[in-house]
C-alpha cells in the first residue's frame, strides 16, 4: 500500500509555514496531539552540535495510529476528527480532544525540512518520511517515503515524531520555551510535559506562568461568579493582581482563555477603556469548556482569539468584562486595606479607627495625603515619622483636641465626647468645675451660688481669688469670672439637670455647642490654677 497525501502546495505553505513559523505554537500542536492521543504525557528532546540546532524529537505514549489512521487520518488536511469519531471522552483519561480543524499537523512544516513519524499501535509499527521540498514540487499529491510498514513490534502504543533539516537556527532556550508553553496550556495534572536538551530537564506546567509574578490578591470561580449566572459551573477561573506592575514584555497582562486546556483567546482585559492602572497589574486564566460545545466554530485558527461577534460570545464578553471591572473594585479596596494594615504595622496607628472619628470635611483631605503618601508599592520606614506627624497635627477626634483645653477637662469629658454623647460630656465638665469650686473653697454649695466664691464684697477679699487683685484690669476679670460662671450654671447647668436628658440633650445640645461649652468651662477651669497654687504657698509656709 502506497501513502498519500493530497493538497494544494500553497496551502501548506500558508497555513503551516507562516501560521507555525515560531516554535511554540507549533511545539503547541504535536504536544496537543500527544494529549488527544490519550498518552499521560509527552518529552520533547531538543538537539544541538555546537549550539546549532539539530532534530527536534517528540515522544508520546497514547493510542499510537495504524497505516489506516495514517492515510485516513494524520495525511487528510482539514479533517475535522469530531465530526469522524465523535465528539466524546477518550478511553483511558476522559479528555475532550482539543484538536478540530485538521490543521494542526501542519505545524510540522513549520519547523523542520525533513520530518521521520514512527508509531506502533496493536503490536504494529509503521514508519514514514515527509519531505519539504518534494512535498512543494509535487503536484496536488505527495507520497511520503514508507520506511517500515505494518512491522511486528513488542512496542507499547505511542508516536515519536523526529524533525531534521530545522529552519531555526539559534539555540534552544528550554526556560523560556517552558514560559511560552505554559501560557498555552493549562493545567492537567494526568498530562505532563517535559523538555529536554542534553542533561538539562524543565517541566512544564501552568502554574509556572506565575513563577515570576509576586503575586498579592487573587480571586476564583467562588469569589466572583453568582449562583444566578448563566455562566455559573461552566467556568472555572484563576485572577490574580501582583504586587508591582508586570512588565509588558511577560505577555501575561490580561485574562487569557482556554477551552478544554488550550488557548483559544490571548490575553486582554474585555474592556473598552483601560486606562486604570488596574489593569498593568492584571493578569489570569479562564477555563471555558463550553466554547467548544457551541454550534459555531468561534476558534480562530491559530487559536490566538475568538470571534467575538458571535452572539454567545458577544453575551460572554459583556460578562467578562463586568467580571474584571468587579474584580478592579474589590482590588481597589483590598489594597486600600492592605496599605493600612501596613501603615498600623509600622507607626503603630489604627489607620481604620483614626479615619472613622476625623469630620468629613477633615477625613478627604487627610485620606488623599495618606493615599499620595504611600502610592508606591512598599511602605517606606521613612514615611513612618511623616505619617506619625500628620497623626499628630490631626489626631483622633481633631475638633476636641484642636480646642486645647485644660488637661483635667479633656481627659475627664473624653469617653463621653467620643462616643458623641455631647450634652453629657459638656455636663460632666460643669460639674467637675463645680467640685473643684467646692474643694477648693471648702464650701457645701452647687449652680449659680457657686458664683459668689468669686465676690469681691466691700473691697473685701473674694474665697477665691484667680489673680492678685492688683489692677482695675485684673479685679474686671475677677467680677468676670463670677459672671461667666453663673452664666454657666444658668445657662446650662440648670437646664440640663432639671429636664429630661433623652430629650433635652440630643435637641438641644449639639457637637457644636458642646465643645463651646468645654471651652468655656476650660477657660474658667484654668483660672482656678492660681487659687490651687496660692493655697498650696500658703500651706507649704
Amino acid at each position: 500500500m502506497s501513502l498519500e497525501l493530497k493538497f494544494d502546495p500553497r496551502t501548506i505553505e500558508h497555513l503551516g509555514v507562516k501560521m507555525y513559523s515560531t516554535l511554540p505554537p507549533a511545539l503547541a500542536e504535536l504536544i496537543s496531539n500527544a494529549y488527544d492521543a490519550d498518552s499521560p504525557g509527552v518529552a520533547v528532546e531538543f538537539i544541538e552540535l555546537n549550539k546549532t540546532p539539530k532534530s527536534i524529537v517528540i515522544k508520546d505514549e497514547g493510542d499510537g495510529m495504524s497505516l489506516s489512521d495514517i492515510q485516513n487520518k494524520f495525511l487528510v488536511i482539514g479533517r475535522n476528527r469530531r465530526n469522524d469519531d465523535g465528539d466524546k471522552p477518550s478511553n483511558k483519561f476522559k479528555r475532550m480532544p482539543t484538536g478540530k480543524k485538521g490543521l494542526g499537523k501542519l505545524a510540522l512544516f513549520g519547523l523542520a525540512n525533513e520530518i521521520i513519524v514512527d508509531t506502533a499501535k496493536d503490536g504494529l509499527r509503521n514508519r514514514f518520511k515527509l519531505n519539504w521540498a518534494d512535498l512543494l514540487s509535487s503536484d496536488s499529491v505527495y507520497s511520503p517515503i514508507i520506511e517500515i510498514q505494518d512491522q511486528q513490534t513488542p512496542r507499547t502504543n505511542g508516536t515519536t515524531i523526529k524533525l531534521s533539516d530545522l529552519k531555526r537556527k539559534s539555540p534552544f532556550d528550554l526556560n523560556s520555551l517552558a514560559d511560552s508553553l505554559s501560557k498555552i496550556f493549562s493545567v492537567d495534572p494526568s498530562f505532563s510535559i517535559t523538555l529536554k536538551k542534553g542533561t538539562d530537564i524543565v517541566r512544564v506546567d501552568g502554574e509556572r506562568r506565575y513563577k515570576d509574578i509576586d503575586q498579592q490578591f487573587q480571586w476564583t470561580e467562588k469569589d466572583l461568579v453568582k449562583e444566578d449566572s448563566p455562566y455559573h459551573g461552566k467556568i472555572s477561573l484563576k485572577f490574580v493582581t501582583a504586587k508591582t506592575p508586570i512588565p509588558p514584555s511577560a505577555g501575561l497582562r490580561g485574562i487569557t482563555i482556554y477551552s478544554r486546556g488550550k488557548l483559544v483567546n490571548a490575553p486582554e482585559y474585555f474592556s473598552e477603556s483601560t486606562s486604570s492602572h488596574f489593569f498593568q497589574y492584571l493578569t489570569g486564566s479562564i477555563n471555558a469548556d463550553f466554547i467548544d460545545l457551541l454550534n459555531e466554530d468561534v476558534i480562530s485558527t491559530n487559536r490566538q482569539s475568538i470571534n467575538w461577534d458571535q452572539p454567545d460570545m458577544a453575551d460572554f464578553r459583556e460578562y467578562l468584562g463586568e467580571l474584571i471591572s468587579e474584580t478592579a473594585r474589590d482590588w481597589r479596596n483590598k489594597r486600600a486595606k492592605k496599605k493600612e494594615e501596613e501603615i498600623n504595622t509600622a507607626t503603630g496607628i489604627n489607620t481604620e479607627h483614626w479615619m472613622s472619628t476625623l469630620p468629613t470635611d477633615v477625613k478627604g483631605p487627610v485620606q488623599s495625603i495618606l493615599a499620595h503618601m504611600t502610592k508606591n508599592e512598599d511602605i517606606s520606614e521613612s514615611l513612618n515619622p511623616i505619617v506619625n506627624a500628620l497623626y499628630n497635627i490631626v489626631p483622633e477626634y481633631p475638633l476636641l483636641h484642636w480646642r486645647h483645653l485644660h488637661l483635667s477637662i479633656k481627659d475627664g469629658v473624653y469617653d463621653l465626647y467620643k462616643n458623641s454623647q455631647y450634652g453629657f460630656a459638656a455636663d460632666q465638665a460643669t460639674k467637675m468645675y463645680a467640685a473643684r469650686i467646692r474643694e477648693i473653697a471648702k464650701i457645701d454649695e452647687d449652680g449659680t451660688r457657686l458664683a459668689d466664691v468669686f465676690n469681691l464684697p466691700n473691697n473685701k477679699p473674694p474665697t477665691i481669688a484667680i489673680n492678685d487683685l492688683s489692677t482695675s484690669s485684673l479685679k474686671n476679670m475677677q467680677e468676670g469670672q463670677s459672671h461667666l460662671t453663673r452664666g454657666l450654671m444658668q445657662g446650662f447647668r440648670n437646664p440640663i439637670n432639671h429636664a429630661p436628658m433623652d430629650r433635652v440633650v440630643p435637641e438641644i445640645i449639639s457637637e457644636l455647642d458642646c465643645l463651646n461649652i468645654l471651652s468655656l468651662v476650660s477657660y474658667l477651669v484654668g483660672k482656678l490654677d492660681y487659687a490651687e497654687e496660692k493655697l498650696k504657698e500658703k500651706a507649704d509656709s
